[in-house]
């Protein structure tokens, strides 16, 4: 064990009375589901029989892009059942309305252990998983370690290292190189992400594209899209989407900015976090408001609608005229843009997309989305599709075309992780007649 790791583990034992009382804490805050505390100290397996694959996403992004790839797995394999854990309520939340019908039955989620050793341990041993992937960036060293000990096999998909991170990892090498030893596969979302992790741990790193890019469209209820149509008729709409605090300010100001031009303007605002709903009403103080998780409904005279609810995103995008993807003014890394651009929608964003990179890039050269240089500039570009029908269905036409490129990747990422699973027991075969070989 590197000394890294080894400070690590010694510091997560100590850490773990605390750590009770946090989850406590983050209970009462709703960060957590006090009912289901126990997940997060490892407990709560259900381990059904036959072969089982486990799969952790951080959050609500890496969890819905890996649900295609988990029902293309469910398809080519009809007795693998799938154990899925995240670490936000949200995701454990949307989960249930974003469920494939073919994994209904077959998908168990848990929350994710904290890296306790302790607490890990009990996880692995209570669900005995067969192999298993993590998406994106979440590397846990106790909850490696321990999958390594157990040699049970991992791939890495959807592999994220900005260049911020690499350079934190570059004062610990021993730490990442345990951490990243039990990855057979590891697939990088980019050729960037793919070249820094390779110099870091020494290996070949393959790059088969971003799995959020080959994601399907966001739902929406037909009827729920087919009210607020009808009650929106033709009104010109500004949707923010994902927006985090300070872009709704930003997004009022923009609203006020435009009413000369479009005194029916309709502004959407859907908060990254739906509990700050109320404060986002508050802020829209002197312009007609409304809440949809108050029960309310855009009227006629409605200017600013707080769509503070969860799982409705594809719901709004459906009706926006053009939108702004959150979490890319106040410098944080963006939103998926890649969402709107699947749904026909004209797409603005700010200077901060880092989290991004290829797909903006891509969509800006396709003239599928317009970048804002500054806040100042949202208002005027904004008026400039609004007032343009031709130029915004250009850049909705472009986008979805950049959304498209890789429609056939969660097929062969399912391919791959299937692969790391133990052969399948013809019918009929004696238990004595399996071959226990790992892929």
């Amino acid at each position: 064990m590197s000394v890294g790791g080894l400070a690590w583990e010694i510091g997560a034992r100590l850490a773990a009375p605390l750590l009770r009382l946090l989850l406590l804490w983050r209970a009462r805050r709703g960060k957590e589901i006090a009912a289901r505390l126990e997940e997060r100290r490892g407990g709560g397996a259900a381990r059904p029989q036959g072969p089982l694959f486990w799969l952790h996403a951080a959050s609500v992004g890496e969890m819905l892009s890996v649900l295609p790839v988990l029902e293309a797995m469910a398809a080519r394999r009809p007795a693998l059942h799938i154990l899925l854990t995240t670490g936000t309520v949200t995701s454990a939340r949307l989960l249930a309305s974003r469920l494939p019908p073919a994994l209904h039955g077959r998908l168990t989620h848990r929350f994710v252990p904290l890296d306790v050793p302790g607490w890990v341990g009990r996880f692995l041993d209570g669900w005995r998983p067969d192999a298993g992937a993590f998406v994106e960036s979440e590397l846990w060293p106790n909850l490696l370690a321990a999958t390594d000990r157990r040699g049970l096999p991992l791939a890495l998909v959807n592999a994220r290292m900005s260049a911020r991170s690499a350079a934190r990892w570059r004062g610990a090498p021993g730490l990442l190189a345990q951490t990243m030893a039990p990855f057979r596969l590891v697939l990088a979302r980019s050729e960037e992400d793919a070249a820094r992790l390779a110099g870091l741990v020494g290996r070949r790193v393959e790059s088969w594209g971003d799995l959020k890019w080959a994601a399907p469209p966001l739902p929406a209820d037909p009827a729920v899209l087919a009210a607020l149509k009808a009650r929106i008729g033709d009104r010109p709409v500004f949707l923010v989407a994902q927006s985090h605090p300070g872009e709704e300010e930003l997004a009022l100001a923009a609203h006020r900015a435009l009413l000369a031009d479009f005194p029916r303007l309709l502004t959407i605002l859907v908060p990254r976090h739906p509990e700050r709903g109320p404060a986002i009403l508050e802020a829209a103080a002197g312009l007609s408001a409304a809440r949809r998780g108050a029960g309310e409904q855009p009227e006629a005279g409605t200017g600013i609608y707080v769509a503070d609810t969860l799982g409705e995103l594809g719901l709004f995008y459906r009706l926006a005229t053009a939108a702004l993807v959150g979490k890319s003014i106040v410098g944080r890394g963006g939103q998926n843009p890649l969402e709107p651009a699947r749904l026909g929608c004209p797409i603005l964003f700010g200077p901060h997309m880092a989290n991004f990179a290829e797909p903006v890039a891509r969509l800006l050269e396709a003239g599928g989305a317009l970048r804002l240089p500054n806040p100042a500039a949202l208002a005027p570009m904004l008026r400039d599709v609004l007032s343009n029908p031709d130029r915004a269905r250009a850049m909705a036409l472009a986008a979805a075309a950049v959304a498209d490129r890789h429609a056939g990747l969660p097929d062969r990422v399912a391919e791959a992780l299937l692969g790391l699973l133990p052969p399948e027991v013809p019918v009929g075969l004696p238990a004595a007649g399996r071959d226990t070989n790992e892929a």
